[in-house]
């Protein structure tokens, strides 16, 4: 994309205005083209928060709305780049990306590697592209070609990775891996012919079960090398599942590693048999001893919540077996403990009391705790889980505002009680 001298002087002078007032102001100067420079204003304003490496280089062009909402945002780039130098071993040969897109992945994900390869089917994503790799000082080659017609002259990788587009031809979105553009199943064979190891980004809201389901059901068709999914990493960031990747070899590994990535939390374990089925619950039911009686808590009792990528990878039994934590119940993924976990994967919560759902009886438990000096009657910070009322018809039926240093958690005992548990925040 060429964008000449008179845009960028208005892209620079505009640079922190609003995006729709700068629209309608317009422009007097011919040489100014508009479109062109509404894009770049807006793009830079996304990168400053989502890259603000790049934000910071003069020069770097931006592509339409669309394409920098779903770019990699510089952290989870980051993540994938150190997976990259890992899966790929001591060889680090050639960084094969075959769906290119942006770049963002592409730019911290070579590095490391001999040679880089970006492969992107869209001619103008590739200019754009070529355009910022020179300005950041990165060596590679570009190519405008469609997946499936490299591949038949790709050279050996040493890792090649693809984050399919997950859109249909009526830009509705798609989840499922066939859904996907390229169809990764179909290509497995020759991807595994042709790289040492295969990453993939897959959307986070699909099952990671399913997905590792699909890959390995191809062992029973595939003509070529068999695919054996090595990795699973769920990453969240700011407790917001991002993306989830899959890490495959030809090689048969003796077992599946689960990695649930928040922020600079790392939770890991190993799936047990049958969890791999995409139907498997894993579920718990509690071993709680403790009673949940009407009064105030006499003893420390803490509440854990994990956080997004736990959540997403269901793995609450493993959770149990490596913190000295119970679940409350069964589909309430809300943990209990009687000693304080500094290092636990999630949010954590000092019990203050129990109450019922009766307004009079919160009233009461939470006029107890204020003489306490622990908390405020006004407000409260109201969650649900695995309970019959939503928060906002809780929060009407309680006539409490929003937010304050209380939180309340409205959850469903074993037992089959509902109960309200009044906390307050731990770090």
């Amino acid at each position: 994309m060429i964008i000449n001298e008179a845009t960028w002087y208005f892209v620079r002078e505009h640079a922190d205005e609003d995006v729709w007032k700068v629209a309608l102001l317009g422009t007097k100067d011919p040489e100014v083209d508009l479109h062109v420079a509404l894009e770049q204003i807006a793009g830079r304003q996304t990168a400053r928060r989502k890259l603000p490496s790049w934000a910071a280089v003069d020069g770097i062009v931006y592509p339409p709305h669309l394409n920098m909402e779903q770019c990699s945002s510089e952290q989870t780039a980051r993540y994938k780049a150190s997976l990259a130098l890992r899966s790929a071993g001591e060889e680090r040969g050639m960084f094969v990306d075959l769906t290119g897109g942006f770049g963002v992945d592409f730019y911290w994900m070579s590095q490391g590697f001999q040679k880089r390869q970006y492969i992107e089917q869209n001619a103008a994503l590739c200019e754009i592209a070529e355009n910022n790799f020179r300005k950041l000082g990165l060596e590679c080659s570009v190519c405008c070609c469609d997946t499936a017609t490299y591949l038949t002259t790709m050279p050996h990788a040493s890792l090649v990775y693809l984050d399919p587009a997950r859109r249909n031809d009526q830009g509705g979105r798609t989840y499922g891996i066939e859904d996907c553009t390229p169809n990764v199943l179909e290509l497995m064979p020759r991807l595994l012919e042709k790289a040492d190891r295969v990453m993939l980004k897959l959307s986070p809201m699909l099952d990671w079960r399913k997905a590792v389901d699909d890959i390995q059901q191809l062992r029973a068709n595939s003509q070529g090398p068999v695919a054996n999914v090595h990795e699973v990493h769920i990453v969240s960031v700011d407790n917001e599942c991002k993306e989830l990747l899959l890490v495959l070899g030809k090689e048969h590994v003796d077992s599946l590693r689960v990695l649930c990535v928040n922020g600079g939390s790392t939770f890991e374990f190993i799936p047990k048999a049958g969890m791999l089925c995409s139907q498997a619950g894993n579920e718990s039911f509690p071993r709680w001893e403790y009673s949940f009686c009407s009064d105030l808590v006499d003893s420390p009792l803490y509440l854990y919540e994990p956080n997004a990528s736990i959540m997403k990878a269901g793995c609450f039994v493993e959770v149990e077996e490596q913190f000295p934590v119970q679940q409350i119940a069964p589909n309430s993924h809300l943990f209990l403990s009687d000693v304080e976990i500094e290092k636990f994967p999630g949010r954590k919560f000092q019990i203050l009391a129990i109450s019922s759902i009766n307004k009079q009886e919160l009233k009461r438990k939470l006029s107890e705790i204020i003489n306490q000096k622990l908390t405020s009657m006004e407000s409260a910070n109201i969650a649900v889980r695995n309970f019959p009322m939503t928060v906002d018809q809780l929060r009407k039926k309680l006539k409490m505002k929003d937010g304050g240093d209380t939180y309340i958690f409205a959850t469903t005992l074993a037992s089959g009680e509902h109960k309200l548990l009044i906390c307050r925040k731990i770090g």
